[in-house]
């Protein structure tokens, strides 16, 4: 496997961008990844990266190499996961490209329970949104991808989308807490706390907005949503957020959410997916077996 190693060793460099940093996150030293490289440049006869003062990145002929040795890569974990399951052990590593919503509850709750029932799979999850988990995919950092309203879904395989109707979050004392479904107008009466522009939520709202010709009272501005829910209990002011991305009722922590009615802010979809005409490694099929099952069950 010396080979499939030296492969690995050069998609870290690239993915860093030096061989200094690679070798940190490998537990080598750069001299011998440094050689390693070289080595491995002289059996091909090529250059693999050009080497500048600030760092290394990839050259012509790295790129054509490495799109080739994510492709070796993934289809080797494929077929030690499948020789796995013919010994009755599910194993593999599974990486996930995710909106913020799904990681405080959705994600944790899932592979736990993947876990339990195939305890040597290994998980990466990483925050990223719309056009960003896309990437992630086509650069194989990620397996599979599931993201509210992405950007674009040219190299996306949607396995399923399901709706996310946008909720107005805010202290269980507020005064619009007693109401079962909110119109967008009575909300936006109040102060508010919102998503950053790049985050989908606000543009259903900025959207919305625009629409009834409402303004909005906005105080605060984020990119965390755990933030925006815990301000709402530190002073009166509403947040947002998708069903998938709110607690329990039942872990009662002193918010509230209302759905907000559709007439007025449309709901978005979360799509799960993964790379376009990538087969699957074994374990990364089986959890996404089980994801399409719960979001459509829960959500379908």
């Amino acid at each position: 496997m010396r080979f499939q190693t030296t492969l690995r060793y050069i998609d870290m460099v690239a993915r860093t961008g030096s061989i200094r940093k690679a070798a940190e996150s490998l537990s080598i030293t750069s001299t011998a990844l440094n050689r390693r490289i070289l080595a491995f440049e002289e059996e091909l006869g090529a250059d693999l990266f050009e080497r500048m003062s600030t760092g290394v990145r990839l050259s012509a002929a790295g790129e054509l190499l490495l799109l080739s040795a994510r492709n070796q890569i993934g289809e080797m974990e494929r077929l030690k996961a499948q020789i796995a399951d013919l010994k009755g052990e599910r194993r593999g590593h599974v990486s996930i490209a995710c909106s913020q919503a799904l990681l405080p509850y959705f994600f944790p709750a899932e592979i736990a329970a993947y876990r339990a029932a195939h305890p040597l799979v290994t998980f990466n999850v990483m925050q990223r949104d719309r056009a960003a988990a896309e990437e992630a995919l086509a650069d194989r950092s990620a397996d599979l991808a599931a993201v509210f309203e992405p950007a674009q879904l040219t190299d996306f395989h949607v396995l399923l989308a399901v709706d996310q109707p946008v909720h107005a979050v805010m202290a269980a004392d507020h005064p619009l807490a007693a109401e079962p479904e909110l119109r967008l107008r009575d909300c936006l009466r109040y102060p508010l706390v919102l998503p950053t522009g790049a985050i989908s939520v606000r543009s259903l709202l900025d959207t919305a907005a625009r629409r009834i010709s409402a303004p909005m009272k906005v105080t605060v501005t984020s990119d965390n949503f755990e933030f925006m829910r815990a301000l709402t209990l530190a002073e009166p002011v509403i947040a947002f957020q998708i069903p998938i991305g709110l607690p329990d009722p039942s872990r009662a922590d002193g918010t509230v959410s209302r759905p907000v009615d559709r007439r007025d802010l449309a709901a978005g979809r979360i799509y799960l997916g993964h790379l376009r005409g990538r087969v699957l490694p074994v374990a990364v099929a089986g959890f996404a077996r089980q994801i399409q099952q719960v979001l459509a069950d829960r959500y379908g």
